[in-house]
């Protein structure tokens, strides 16, 4: 029997515009990318988001045909879907919103299905605090493991539901700026120790394509980004990281600082082909033998041997 991934989050539909092309309307949203990322592993996704009727059908069957449960998506008749809209600056590292329509996301209260409230892994995407605690306290009996997304926004308006949410959770992932926001301190290190005692075990530090920093257990494991030879578009590279690591977490019998560097290999490698084309496209391309073959590059480009003299 497969272990159970949880995963809470958006479905979306984006327009996106970078250097090199733009597209007016593409599946997008966190729990979307993380669910398909996750999807690669051994695993029982369920999908906890919700969606407008506008919905393409054929979308939804891309997760259903990957087995990702869909029975906590629920589906607003006459609503609209989440939209974002975006332009990536030349270096695709900074990105300006052009457009936000929360839609049928402005009023969601998440409904976790009873068949995935015993969750091993509980997977909670960037969403208004309120709505993830929504979603955590449905869960009967702690998960065995819960990571958290966030960002600044949360952050400035809504930090003491945030802090809540972020002592109830094992692992949180955010990017260098967030973590500096977040412990009010500028180094790293400190940061993370201060996000340690928020109640976090794990703290995972994202700095794009820099890769990313992972603190626990009193050890720091640092992971660069996967080299690849264009970027065509970065939009859901983070989620698919998430999702690598949650399929890998969901997927183990033991989950420690060990299954966590493994989980962040994988996350990085399924990262590194998101983002080569636009969307999800690219992620929904990528087998096994390519993620391998990717794996085994990765670790030919990071290992070293000390020659002793």
């Amino acid at each position: 029997m497969k272990n159970k991934l949880l995963v809470v989050g958006t479905m979306a539909y984006d327009a996106i515009e970078t250097p090199y092309d733009k597209v007016d309307r593409i599946l997008g949203g966190a729990a979307t990318y993380i669910s398909l990322a996750s999807s690669k592993f051994e695993v029982d996704c369920g999908l906890v988001s919700v969606i407008g009727d506008d919905f393409e059908n054929s979308d939804l069957k891309i997760l259903t045909d990957l087995e990702v449960s869909i029975d906590g998506v629920e589906q607003v008749s006459g609503g609209k879907s989440f939209f974002w809209s975006g332009r990536y600056h030349d270096d695709m590292n900074g990105r300006t919103t052009l457009e936000t329509q929360l839609n049928v996301l402005e009023n969601f209260s998440p409904n976790v299905p009873d068949s995935y409230r015993n969750a091993e892994v509980m997977m909670i995407g960037n969403l208004h605090p309120g709505v993830q605690l929504t979603a955590l306290n449905q869960m009967s009996g702690k998960s065995r493991f819960v990571i958290l997304d966030t960002m600044n926004f949360w952050m400035d308006n809504f930090r003491d539901t945030l802090d809540e949410v972020i002592a109830k959770v094992d692992l949180i992932t955010i990017n260098d700026e967030e973590a500096r926001q977040l412990s009010e301190e500028h180094s790293l290190v400190k940061a993370a120790k201060k996000i340690h005692a928020m109640g976090p075990k794990y703290v995972i530090i994202k700095k794009g394509e820099h890769g990313a920093m992972l603190f626990g257990e009193g050890k720091v494991f640092i992971i660069p980004a996967f080299p690849i030879d264009q970027v065509v578009d970065p939009t859901g590279a983070g989620d698919s990281f998430a999702g690598g690591i949650s399929g890998i977490l969901a997927n183990a019998n033991t989950i420690d600082f060990e299954t966590l560097k493994t989980g962040m290999i994988y996350g990085t490698v399924l990262a590194s082909f998101t983002v080569e084309q636009f969307g999800t496209k690219s992620l929904l391309q990528v087998t096994s033998d390519s993620i391998n073959n990717r794996i085994q590059q990765f670790r030919d480009s990071t290992s070293f041997e000390r020659n002793e003299k």
